[in-house]
């Protein structure tokens, strides 16, 4: 729904449960009990609908009677009946529903009809809907417990979402133990509108919350949580527990939820291109959330281990070692400090052993040695039981040092009795503790992994050294002249002319269907060549003997026609044999690569590059990666893959061309984006020989797809239809685009002809250079979030940037606001004007009614010019701003395409 208002349901100042009765023992009773119990101030309205009697007649005049309109319904009635209600929810005004009931799309056919009607009313009505078949939802900042959970978490800035209600209230009853507390604590059920996606969005612009946690079995609309995903992980820490990671656990989730489950690898691939921590177990999970709730994320993997038993710390470090980290080496200057203060005999390394008589003193004297040293992001503190130590006092000191550390300080004392209740003394001062230094350091390496996650999101990718060209038009020709006849496999050579036609090198490649024609066509390629089966009931044409290599004469390419012939009678005799490929052959490279795409049910197009030829199964040596692909993207699904160190020159092989591989990837990437109907697309091998790839045996399969190109991606490509040729004021010939990854060098030229002034005016502050992070915010964009076109030199082979304008728009689809900034030297030349107004004008037909921008009050000129295009100025005089509105339904930007040179 693209309704995105969720205050009235997290935050409402009234509530009406629709299902308390006078039987004590219902579920509305206990729903009025745990609102009443955890402390909800508004107002709290029984309702008892008798739909046998008198079809939602009381559910309705019930809500219009009290004092002012219901924010929230929670029903619990039987799901038949929830139709009806929602009608009554509807007409009274109501702000959005949990709907606790079960019986919907789980149950099978009549569920799902039965949620359909549900959504289309509530969709139609404009009415928020959580659920239903879930445990309900907490807001523990208004108290609020519509939920089946009869205790109240404390109020914390971890946010939890989960699909299954079991696992809510087991992390809940956990937390209670560990001291953690929530924001939110939110039970989504069957989605039948509010999604996973709506729900990070929204904690997303919650202050309160500062990471959120998910348990995902299936999603919906993923190309909304992947954008969502994609925006709230910049700032805040995403993770992630996706059951399902089996066949059998896949069916499992899917029968739970009533969803299809799209290939677990495949999750995994989209979860990093979101930034999001995918963790596999709920013990994991609850690791995370401990040391999210209670710690500063970790800035760096530098970490010390202190320990008063060698054995832990030796396990800890085995930990690291399993993740590709180590123990961080210890300054000189700490050495030194800790000679003064440890026995002789300890360690003098990392694990840092106290030994096994440390008492108090020595403990904590270790812990401020190594905070000051500014060596660490982190220290894991390891204590096991021992005769000389007391572990009660030195939790509470380390309680009371701990509060104020830059870093994470966390525990892992093992034991059991004589720990307990120096353990409690942690928790309670909201110190993670874990049981095993296996878990703290897996919960360490999580959130070493979202910084990481953080770097990778905000790089700056870099340009290839030459343009990508395309011939879309005749691949357009060529797939439409095929889907005429039928879908399904292109032949060797039709593939390969696609390919061609996209810029990707294959190898000459012709169709024989006599041993005549074949002998005739190797001789106009020239030996020599291979032969290779042509069969559309044959996938591996090696089982098939269907493949004759380096043939050198006639007689050979007689004889290997004869034998194919042969072996794919033997293979299959019912297959349908069209002939054989008769192909340039390419002696002895140096490496063979598989390179792919093929569409997933969930997620559309994914790509995929690894090691091939015959042993592709075997090895199991691939990467996946979702369209569209950057140079910096391509290189990363690369480095994914074992075969990436041999792609480096092995022994007397040399390397590969990597820029070339990059582009050949890019190049399947823009294939499978503009052409929907691509289902496979297979290359295997593509042979790498000095340094150069080339697919040398290739197949396309066709399906017949309902969607335009780009709705059939997850991740929006790049919009070249926002492409416009202008002219400015005095004729300088401009070109206007949206704004690419790679175009972060223009912007830092464009920062260097802004005045100190300008740059005031735009950032509200002096900056003397931008920073990488604001170049990666300012450049890597959504393009569904937002629209941001940049005007460039036109008359220039070197790009020039003029300037740049864009509309970030909120997630309600309906408003957003915008920003422009021009270079000094091209003020009052009209580049503003057609830059803003073409992106106002872009907003307007993807139907956002309003947008807003923020001008400082000195700034007239720019007052002045939101004027001429139609925004109105209203002064905020506690900040002395001013704010500039513009009603786009009311806008014309028809003088854009009056412009000659525009399209």
């Amino acid at each position: 729904m693209g309704i995105y208002n969720l205050d009235r349901i997290f935050q409402p100042e009234s509530v009406a449960v629709i299902g308390a009765t006078e039987t004590e023992n219902s579920i509305g009773n206990a729903l009025m009990t745990n609102l009443e119990n955890g402390g909800f101030s508004g107002k709290i309205v029984p309702i008892n609908p008798k739909y046998a009697t008198v079809k939602g007649i009381k559910t309705l005049e019930t809500i219009r009677q009290s004092s002012h309109p219901i924010d929230l319904a929670i029903i619990a009635t039987p799901i038949s009946t929830v139709s009806d209600i929602v009608d009554d929810c509807i007409a009274a005004g109501t702000g959005g529903a949990v709907i606790i009931s079960a019986g919907g799309k789980e149950t099978g056919d009549q569920g799902r009809d039965i949620e359909k009607k549900i959504q289309e009313k509530a969709y139609a009505g404009g009415l928020r809907l959580v659920g239903p078949n879930c445990l309900g939802i907490i807001n523990t900042e208004t108290k609020l417990n519509a939920s089946f959970a009869s205790d109240m978490p404390s109020k914390g800035k971890l946010a939890f979402v989960s699909q299954s209600g079991a696992i809510c209230t087991s992390i809940l009853d956990l937390s209670f133990k560990e001291k953690i507390g929530f924001s939110h604590f939110v039970s989504i059920g069957s989605m039948v509108d509010v999604d996973f996606g709506d729900m990070i969005d929204y904690l997303g612009n919650d202050s309160r919350t500062s990471s959120i946690l998910l348990y995902i079995e299936n999603l919906t609309q993923i190309r909304k949580f992947m954008s969502a995903a994609r925006a709230v992980s910049r700032i805040k820490p995403i993770v992630v527990l996706k059951s399902g990671r089996s066949e059998a656990g896949a069916r499992a989730a899917s029968s739970h939820t009533g969803a299809l489950a799209g290939e677990d690898a495949v999750y995994d691939t989209a979860f990093k291109r979101a930034g999001i921590i995918r963790v596999n177990t709920i013990a994991q999970l609850f690791d995370c959330a401990e040391l999210m709730a209670k710690t500063p994320p970790p800035k760096g993997s530098r970490l010390a281990i202190i320990t008063n038993g060698g054995g832990p710390g030796v396990m800890a470090t085995d930990a690291l070692g399993n993740h590709g980290l180590a123990p961080a080496p210890l300054s000189r200057e700490l050495t030194e400090s800790l000679d003064d203060l440890l026995p002789q005999f300890w360690s003098r390394n990392n694990p840092i052993d106290i030994l096994g008589d440390a008492n108090r003193e020595r403990f904590m004297k270790t812990v401020e040695l190594c905070h000051e040293s500014q060596s660490f992001d982190g220290i894991l503190t390891i204590m096991v039981p021992q005769a000389l130590t007391d572990p009660k006092p030195v939790a509470e000191a380390l309680a009371a040092s701990a509060r104020d550390k830059r870093f994470p300080i966390f525990a892992s004392w093992i034991g059991g009795k004589k720990m307990e209740t120096a353990v409690a003394v942690l928790n309670q001062a909201k110190i993670p503790t874990y049981e095993t230094p296996e878990r703290a350091i897996q919960a360490f390496v999580f959130m070493v992994a979202y910084g990481r996650n953080l770097e990778l999101l905000t790089q700056i990718p870099r340009k290839l050294s030459h343009k990508l060209q395309y011939d879309h038009n005749k691949v357009h020709n060529l797939l439409q002249d095929h889907m005429k006849q039928d879908a399904g496999f292109l032949s060797e050579a039709e593939s390969k002319e696609i390919l061609s036609a996209y810029g990707i090198p294959v190898n000459t490649t012709q169709t024989a269907a006599t041993e005549e024609d074949a002998v005739s066509r190797a001789q106009k390629i020239g030996f020599p060549v291979a032969l290779k089966l042509i069969s559309p009931d044959i996938s591996h044409k090696t089982d098939a003997h269907g493949v004759h290599l380096n043939l050198q004469s006639d007689d050979a390419v007689q004889s290997a026609f004869g034998k194919i012939m042969e072996g794919a009678k033997a293979y299959n005799p019912d297959a349908h044999i069209e002939g054989v490929s008769v192909q340039q052959y390419i002696d002895s490279p140096d490496y063979e690569l598989l390179i792919g795409a093929k569409k997933d049910v969930s997620f559309g197009p994914v790509i995929v590059f690894g090691s091939g030829g015959i042993f592709t199964e075997i090895l199991e040596d691939r990467s996946l990666g979702l369209p569209p692909l950057t140079p910096l993207l391509a290189r990363r699904m690369m480095e994914n893959t074992r075969v990436f160190s041999l792609l480096q020159g092995f022994r007397n092989r040399p390397p590969a061309d990597m820029e070339a591989l990059e582009a050949l990837l890019m190049r399947v990437s823009q294939l499978v984006v503009d052409f929907p109907q691509i289902a496979e697309l297979d290359m295997n091998p593509v042979i790498v020989k000095d340094g150069l790839p080339r697919a040398v045996d290739a197949r396309i399969r066709l399906e017949d797809v309902a969607e335009p190109s780009a709705l059939h991606l997850v991740i929006s490509p790049y919009p070249d239809e926002y492409e416009f040729h202008e002219k400015t004021d005095d004729g300088r010939d401009i070109f206007i685009r949206p704004v690419k990854p790679e175009d972060a060098p223009l912007f830092k030229e464009l920062f260097k002809e802004l005045s100190s002034t300008s740059v005031y005016h735009r950032f509200f502050s002096a900056m003397k250079e931008i920073s990488p992070a604001m170049l990666a915010r300012f450049t890597q964009i959504d393009y569904d979030r937002q629209i941001a076109l940049i005007a460039l030199d036109d008359s220039s082979k070197k790009e020039k940037m003029f300037g740049i304008a864009r509309v970030i728009t909120d997630p309600d689809g309906k408003s957003g606001e915008f920003s422009i900034l021009i270079g000094d030297p091209w003020h009052g030349q009209g580049i503003g004007a057609k830059l803003l107004g073409r992106v106002l004008q872009i907003a307007k037909n993807r139907k956002i009614e309003r947008v807003w921008g923020t001008v400082l009050r000195e700034n007239s000129k720019m007052i002045a010019f939101g004027k001429t295009l139609g925004f109105t100025p209203t002064a905020d005089t506690d900040l002395g701003e001013i704010e500039l509105k513009i009603d786009l339904t009311e806008a014309d930007f028809s003088f854009l395409d009056q412009n000659p040179a525009g399209g």
